[in-house]
C-alpha cells in the first residue's frame, strides 16, 4: 500500500491538470457547435437560465482517463497477461457506457434548425445497458480478475465465492443501477462530479488495502478527472456532464465496487446517488398508489430540497458532506 498510493495520487493530480488545461478549448468547441443543454418542463425556475449551456462534458473526463490509463498499463498488460484485466474491465465499461450516453445526449440536443430531440427511449437505453453490462459481467465471471465472483462481508475474514447463477444477475443489477442512479444525481452544478470523486477515492483506498494496484490507479485517475471537470462544472456551470459522463461514471463505479468484492458497501459509499434513485422510485410508486399524492415536493431528491428554498450551492455542499461521511463509514466497514 505504501508504494501504491503515492504513485496513484500523483496520477490523479496529473489527470486533474490535463483535464483542467484542455477543458477551456473543449468548452469553446462545444459552444460553437451549439451542443447545448435542454431543460425539461417542470424543473425549478432557476434551472431555465441554464438553457444552452454546453453539455456532453463527460467527454472531457473520458478521453484523458482512457489515454492515461491505457498508456500507463500497456506494458503490464503485455507482460503479466490476465493481471491487466483489472484495468481493462473498468476502462471498457467507461468507454461502452460513455458511447451510449453520448448517443443519448446527441439525440437530445437542439439542432441548428431549433428542433429538440427526445433522446433515446428509456426502453432502448435499458436494453443497451443490459447488453453492455451482460458482456462485461461475462468477461469478469470467466476468471482471472481479482475478487470477480466474490463478496466481502464486514467481520467475516474471508471472501465468499458466489455461484454464477447468483453473482451474474447481481453484478448486472449493480452496474446498471449505479449508472442510472448517478444519472439521476446529475441535476445540479457540481453535484454528480463531487459525489463521484468521493466514491472513487473511497474505493481507491479499499483497493489499496487489498493490493489491487491497477484498480487503485484507475480510481485516483478518475478522482483527478472528476476534479478537473468540476473546474468547469462548479456553480455557475460552464459545462454539463450529460449522459456521456453520468452513465459512464456510474457504471464504472459499480464495476470497481464489484471488483473489490465490497459491493455490499456501495449503498453506503454512494449514499447520495442511491438516495436520489430511491426518491424517484418512491415518488412514482406513491403517486400511482394514492392517485396523485406525493411524498417529496419534487424528485429526484435534490429538487425536493430546492423546493424547500435551499440554494443550489447549499444542496451540493450539504450532499457532499453527507457523501464524505458515508465514504468514511464505508471504508471503516471494509476494514472490519
Amino acid at each position: 500500500m505504501n508504494s501504491v498510493l503515492p504513485f496513484a495520487l500523483s496520477l490523479g493530480a496529473f489527470t486533474f491538470l490535463l483535464v483542467a488545461i484542455w477543458g477551456a478549448p473543449f468548452v469553446e468547441i462545444l459552444r460553437r457547435l451549439g451542443i447545448g443543454k435542454q431543460i425539461r418542463e417542470g424543473m425549478p425556475g432557476a434551472h431555465y437560465k441554464k438553457m444552452g449551456t454546453p453539455t456532453m462534458g463527460g467527454i472531457l473526463i473520458l478521453i484523458p482517463v482512457f489515454v492515461i490509463t491505457l498508456g500507463l498499463n500497456i506494458a503490464a498488460l503485455i507482460q503479466e497477461g490476465l493481471t491487466g484485466q483489472s484495468i481493462l474491465i473498468p476502462l471498457g465499461v467507461l468507454v461502452g457506457f460513455g458511447l451510449l450516453g453520448a448517443i443519448d445526449d446527441w439525440e437530445g440536443i437542439a439542432s441548428s434548425r431549433g428542433i429538440i430531440g427526445e433522446g433515446l427511449s428509456p426502453r432502448v437505453k435499458f436494453i443497451a445497458q443490459l447488453l453492455l453490462a451482460g458482456g462485461i459481467v461475462f468477461v469478469m465471471s470467466s476468471g482471472g480478475v481479482q475478487y470477480s465472483n466474490a463478496i466481502l462481508i464486514p467481520l467475516i475474514p474471508n471472501e465468499i465465492e458466489l455461484p454464477a447463477v447468483i453473482w451474474v444477475p447481481v453484478a448486472i443489477f449493480v452496474m446498471i443501477g449505479t449508472s442510472n442512479a448517478l444519472n439521476l444525481t446529475d441535476g445540479l452544478d457540481g453535484l454528480a462530479g463531487i459525489i463521484t470523486a468521493t466514491a472513487f477515492a473511497a474505493y481507491g483506498l479499499i483497493a489499496a488495502l487489498q493490493g489491487q494496484t491497477f484498480l487503485v490507479q484507475f480510481c485516483f485517475i478518475m478522482v483527478g478527472a472528476c476534479f478537473g471537470f468540476l473546474w468547469y462544472n462548479a456553480h455557475p456551470a460552464q459545462l454539463f456532464m450529460g449522459d456521456t459522463g453520468s452513465l459512464a461514471l456510474g457504471a464504472a463505479l459499480g464495476t470497481v465496487a464489484l471488483m473489490t468484492g465490497h459491493w455490499l458497501l456501495l449503498p453506503v459509499i454512494a449514499i447520495i446517488p442511491v438516495s436520489e434513485a430511491l426518491s424517484v422510485m418512491l415518488q412514482v410508486s406513491y403517486f400511482k398508489l394514492t392517485g396523485g399524492h406525493r411524498i417529496f415536493r419534487k424528485a429526484p431528491l435534490h429538487h425536493h430540497f430546492e423546493e424547500l428554498s435551499w440554494s443550489e450551492t447549499q444542496v451540493v455542499q450539504r450532499f457532499w458532506l453527507v457523501g464524505i461521511l458515508a465514504a468514511m463509514i464505508g471504508i471503516a466497514f471494509a476494514l472490519l
